[in-house]
């Protein structure tokens, strides 16, 4: 008997662990609460991008929505960037007034997490208000501003927000207006929204997160992502920061300075935190690393390749008279060229 009941104690435990796990599993995939974000965050592979979009409530794939584009992180010269999306239907703007979104620049990091988190738990901001993040890794950035086809931040941050709004129309989202803060012209870049969605009324705007809440969602979005980001980084490099205290990331913030200085590799120069392409960065590694000279293979010319189309062209003297070669055909048949009869 006794044996019996030590089998069923084991199974009933192993039954607990395998639930555990399947509901870990699921905690990694789903960004549920401000809790679940974190976890989330430090179980992907920091060196690419990730993008995360939550449930779509069923509100916004039948009545006509709005939709806010922000970043968080576009300055500094450590970490992701972090682009984000809000939206919501047309008339449930006192949903996100009720939440308290304003510019979340203006708001404390505490505040941030408690809207963030109220608008993942509380049935009416997450009934009728969905959102969607993509984490640009700071390897992402510096490899597109240094490759031989240079692509610039606008150009990284363009295509983030654009890539967003296609992923929440995938989803089937019903927008009928977006709100966006803008990079660089907002003209500019209003047109070229238009051109990629002709369909919907694009307002683009600088300061935008201050102006429409439907932004300012978006913008405490990207922000708390930003900051939890920061929060769970994980080293592939082996570094051991206590509470990750590298500062803001702000290239004026001396604890940013200071973790730069003291973490320089003379040879592979920084963590795969620090974005390279960064004046800040680049000026750090000038005076400390080893001066790097790399060797590009010669092209090879092919041996023959053929007559070249200038030969034809060639013979012409100063004064006009034309002296070309003679064809190989003509001569081997004995041939002239006849201009009179």
């Amino acid at each position: 008997m006794e044996d019996v009941e030590i089998k069923k104690e084991n199974e009933t435990i192993i039954e607990a662990e395998e639930t555990k796990d399947e509901d870990t599993k699921e905690n990694l995939d789903k960004i549920t609460s401000l809790k679940s974000l974190g976890p989330f965050i430090a179980a992907r592979e920091n060196s690419k991008n990730t993008v995360y979009l939550s449930d779509v409530p069923s509100i916004c794939k039948e009545q006509p929505c709005m939709l806010g584009v922000d970043e968080a992180g576009r300055g500094p010269v450590l970490g992701p960037m972090v682009y984000g999306i809000s939206y919501c239907p047309l008339e449930s703007k006192k949903a996100l007034v009720d939440l308290g979104c304003a510019d979340s620049k203006q708001l404390t990091e505490e505040k941030r997490d408690i809207i963030f988190n109220e608008l993942n738990t509380l049935e009416y901001a997450n009934s009728c208000i969905g959102w969607a993040v993509e984490i640009i890794s700071p390897n992402v950035i510096s490899t597109s501003m240094y490759r031989r086809t240079k692509c610039s931040l606008n150009e990284v941050s363009m295509d983030s927000a654009m890539g967003l709004i296609q992923h929440a129309i995938d989803a089937g989202v019903n927008i009928a207006e977006v709100y966006v803060d803008t990079v660089g012209p907002p003209e500019k870049y209003q047109e070229k929204l238009l051109k990629r969605f002709p369909n919907f009324k694009i307002t683009v705007a600088k300061k935008a997160d201050s102006t429409y809440p439907i932004v300012s969602a978006a913008s405490i979005c990207a922000k708390v992502t930003r900051d939890h980001a920061l929060k769970v980084w994980q080293f592939p490099e082996g570094l051991v920061i206590k509470d990750n205290a590298f500062g803001s990331g702000y290239p004026g913030d001396p604890v940013t300075k200071r973790f730069l200085t003291e973490n320089i590799d003379l040879v592979f120069g920084f963590p795969r935190l620090v974005r390279f392409s960064w004046s800040t960065a680049e000026n750090a590694l000038a005076d400390k690393a080893y001066e790097m000279e790399f060797d590009e293979p010669d092209s090879e010319k092919p041996k023959y390749a053929g007559t070249k189309l200038t030969k034809f062209f060639k013979g012409t003297t100063k004064t006009g008279e034309v002296k070309r070669e003679e064809c190989r055909f003509f001569k081997q048949c004995h041939l002239d060229n006849v201009v009179e009869f």
